[in-house]
């Protein structure tokens, strides 16, 4: 910022025709500085802009050089106008790339000659192409203004529609580069679909005349099916309606018919490692101790009521060891006669000797 309270800032132009020192500085055409300096800078001009005092400039401003005719005097103008933000800093460059210079009237005559010259005689209608073109033009326009003027309204109309809806537009054109990304990624993928589909088609192509009389055949086997159904419907009814128990039946056993199903392999295969085939038997083997299913033969606490009706009572460990040894394993308590007291046993009742019925006086029983 200078003493005087004036804010400098350096432009760079491609060219800067007709602006000198002391030219006018604007923004949207209201003086706000001068022009300080002009100099040429190698293939550019270099422009000091002086802005007065109090005058904010946007940080991302840039330069234009303002003609506003032929004969009157060219002006810098600054935009955009500020309306907050970053100001623009003292000693601030704008390149030449962010500004603009006008068109030059000698520049616009040599465009105007050039074209004129490509489309003369010499150039594009040498031998009256571009006439002819001209001729073909008018009469194919003519009589057609209100067909082109309907065209360009409704090309206005349709302008707007895209405006309005510009956001679904893009959104379409966002999915649709989506989509072809995906198909580019999996170009493999994509040229192995083609390929099978292109074999399947080839395939059908050269089997047409068998997949004609396929469907031909499927048609009348079809009307057949119709045909039955419609005069057999009543007996098909009753045999729906029979079929209603049994599938009730096996809805409710489906717990069972699970578990069969879950034995049967099992029991399948037993019968068929049992099977002799030399003698045509099926061998097996019975464990009678599955058969039991355990525990005293009385419960705990009634053997004294057991005892005085049956006349058994359990056997201790020590009575245990002087019985006979008997083909089944001791399941559950051991019972057996009450040992007699001495003075009061015969011959004939004293442990270990044959009684009446040739067995001992006292028994091995088994919980079951």
């Amino acid at each position: 910022m200078e003493e005087d309270g004036k804010t400098t800032v350096t432009a760079y132009f491609d060219r800067a025709t007709g602006v000198y020192a002391g030219s006018d500085l604007r923004i949207l055409g209201v003086r706000v500085g001068t022009v300080d300096s002009v100099e040429p800078r190698g293939k550019e001009v270099k422009a000091v802009l002086r802005l007065d005092r109090g005058i904010d400039v946007p940080k991302d401003a840039h330069a234009v050089v303002v003609a506003p005719s032929l004969v009157a005097d060219r002006y810098i103008q600054l935009a955009p106008a500020y309306d907050g933000g970053p100001r623009l800093a003292e000693g601030a460059v704008l390149p030449a790339a962010r500004n603009a210079t006008p068109v030059e009237v000698d520049e616009l005559y040599a465009s105007i000659t050039e074209l004129s010259t490509a489309l003369g005689p010499n150039g594009a209608n040498a031998n009256g192409a571009f006439a002819r073109l001209l001729d073909t033009g008018a009469k194919n326009l003519d009589g057609n203004g209100k067909a082109i003027g309907d065209s360009i309204e409704q090309f206005g109309k349709a302008t707007k529609t895209l405006d309005k809806s510009s956001g679904d537009l893009f959104d379409t054109l966002k999915y649709l580069q989506g989509f072809t990304t995906m198909l580019k990624e999996n170009d493999g993928n994509v040229r192995n679909a083609e390929q099978q589909l292109n074999t399947v088609t080839t395939f059908l192509a050269d089997d047409k005349k068998n997949l004609s009389a396929a469907l031909k055949e499927l048609g009348t086997a079809l009307g057949q099916v119709k045909t039955f159904i419609a005069k057999n419907r009543g007996s098909l009814k009753k045999n729906v309606e029979a079929l209603v128990p049994i599938t009730q039946t096996l809805v409710d056993q489906r717990a069972s018919l699970a578990e069969a199903m879950d034995t049967l392999p099992l029991a399948a295969g037993n019968v068929l490692n049992a099977y002799d085939p030399a003698n045509r038997t099926l061998n097996g083997r019975t464990n009678l101790n599955e058969l039991s299913m355990g525990g005293p033969l009385v419960e705990p606490g009634a053997a004294a009521e057991v005892s005085r009706l049956t006349g058994l009572a359990p056997v201790d460990a020590t009575r245990r060891k002087a019985l006979p040894v008997l083909p089944l394993p001791e399941v559950g308590t051991v019972y057996g006669t009450p040992e007699k007291q001495p003075g009061k046993a015969g011959k004939a009742d004293k442990a270990g000797q044959p009684g009446p019925s040739g067995g001992t006086d006292q028994e091995k029983g088994a919980g079951r």
